[in-house]
């Protein structure tokens, strides 16, 4: 083995251990700021560490922007917050050009950045904005770069979006369509506490300041942890296994199961089973494994499908939620049989 090859294999096995500590330097972090939702903090990870977009899905009050904040204080990321709203146009969040002077009385256009150049980008309640500005953000999302005057501008890397939306109010909001849906790599549903976590933290939040969030990683180190999440090693069986619960989801096809025609109107795309394998590598190196089981695949199978599958009203009206459906799905595809 070469001396160059030896420095790439020592980097990618640092990399692979602190990845592995990683999870729980994190949650003993974000305790000090947040206490419960320990699922959603995983579920954030798996999307920062596979270098996805997350959007985050609960009702007002429950802590969604400041756990964003405090995650891009841990990897010690530029964060920017755009609060979206009906009035919010596209160059409001990617920039736009000015005339300038000089100092020699010359003038010329300059682009002055918006608050997408940064490398967390908290989109507030993005369901608020009209498509117009909600499409802004696709070509950032996709590409990793602003298009303004025909000149394109590539954002800095690790680049985020991190967008919440509340999904028990109907006045006043845009739902996303599908194809910008599609663009986050999950959806992380954010619930109310158990009664005992919720006492924790009204004792908290009324008598002491929080404590400061140490800032653990650098963008380089986040970098290379999209490196090493990417070569971890999956069999094919697993591959298949994920392929096979994303297929699953699309009715009126040659195999579509009963209930699939039944309730759904659209199934997920070839994204999902990307993204189920993304998060399932991801996951399994952050509980300290250098390989992928079906277990991991299943258990990033709610975020990743949660909005990518669109119910018909058939299961609105027996009361079929999208999470029963999912149970469905998993339970309906067989286990994989990983060869030796």
């Amino acid at each position: 083995m070469s001396t160059l090859q030896t420095d790439t294999y020592e980097a990618e096995r640092q990399a692979v251990e602190q990845l592995r500590a990683a999870r729980g330097q994190i949650l003993d972090e974000l305790r000090k700021v947040i206490i419960g939702q320990d699922t959603v903090i995983e579920q954030l990870l798996y999307c920062l560490f596979a270098g996805g977009h997350c959007l985050l899905t609960g009702p007002p009050g429950l802590a969604k922007t400041l756990l964003v904040r405090s995650i891009s204080q841990i990897f010690d990321l530029q964060f920017s917050r755009i609060q979206f709203t009906p009035d919010l146009m596209p160059a409001d969040i990617t920039g736009t050009e000015i005339l300038e002077e000089s100092q020699d009385g010359h003038r010329e256009m300059v682009f002055v950045r918006g608050p997408i150049f940064a490398n967390v980008i908290l989109a507030d309640e993005i369901n608020r904005t009209p498509p117009k500005t909600q499409a802004a953000l696709l070509e950032a999302m996709q590409e990793h770069q602003v298009t303004a005057a025909g000149v394109r501008h590539k954002l800095d890397e690790p680049f985020f979006v991190l967008a919440t939306q509340n999904p028990i109010e109907m006045e006043g909001t845009y739902p996303l369509p599908e194809a910008q849906l599609d663009r986050f790599m999950f959806n992380v549903k954010i619930d109310y506490l158990p009664e005992d976590d919720e006492v924790a933290v009204v004792t908290a939040t009324t008598s002491r300041t929080p404590e400061p969030i140490r800032p653990m990683f650098d963008g380089d180190t986040v970098q290379r942890f999209h490196d090493v999440v990417r070569k971890v090693p999956i069999a094919e069986e697993i591959v298949r296994f994920a392929v096979q619960i994303a297929a699953a989801s699309r009715p009126h096809q040659a195999n579509s199961l009963d209930y699939v025609n039944d309730w759904v109107s659209w199934g997920a795309g070839l994204r999902a089973g990307q993204f189920l394998v993304l998060g399932a590598k991801a996951r399994a190196l952050l509980h300290g494994r250098a390989h992928v089981s079906a277990d991991d695949v299943r258990a990033v199978a709610h975020p990743a499908l949660r909005h990518r599958v669109l119910l018909n009203y058939r299961a609105e009206a027996q009361g079929v939620t999208i999470e029963q459906l999912i149970d469905k799905l998993i339970e309906s595809t067989a286990e994989p049989i990983v060869s030796q």
